[in-house]
């Protein structure tokens, strides 16, 4: 617990969402400003009636009819994945740019891409509807950049 509060800390003095992943109850206890769902997490109903309204975000890997659900359960983010090789997790599922425009043809919930995005990949997928990247390996695996060089690479 206390290695959450010093990253809600460092999340807050950079002016950064703080988002727990799979865990609602943690998310709660932290005060974090919300909390990501896998498909085999808990069902975002129950998640809502845990955090209010706290965001929820739910994962939808390649999926329109995922994401239908998600943004029917009110979900104020569908995550989309992964676009690419990643070192974080072995890729189950791969997604397309193809998922994201169709997505923004009928909703404007915000979406997310995931999945081994960095420095060379990362503006196609904003360029093709992603509002927001999940970036993990490249920065925190990266063997070329220390963390904030692979930061300042993204800009």
């Amino acid at each position: 617990m206390i290695i959450g509060e010093k990253i809600k800390n460092i999340c807050k003095k950079n002016k950064v969402k703080f988002i727990i992943n799979d865990d609602p109850l943690l998310a709660l206890k932290l005060d974090a400003d919300g909390c990501h769902l896998g498909q085999k997490d808990v069902n975002i109903k129950i998640a809502r009636k845990i955090l209010g309204k706290k965001i929820i975000g739910i994962t939808c890997h390649n999926s329109v009819y995922l994401a239908k659900k998600a943004i029917k359960a009110k979900a104020d983010y569908i995550a989309f994945g992964a676009f690419n090789q990643s070192k974080t997790k072995k890729t189950k599922y791969v997604a397309s740019v193809k998922i994201l425009n169709k997505v923004k043809k009928f909703t404007k919930t915000p979406t997310v891409a995931i999945g081994g995005i960095n420095a060379v990949n990362y503006k196609n997928l904003l360029l093709n509807n992603a509002n927001f990247l999940a970036i993990s390996s490249y920065i925190w695996k990266n063997k070329k950049y220390k963390p904030l060089q692979a930061v300042e690479r993204l800009k």
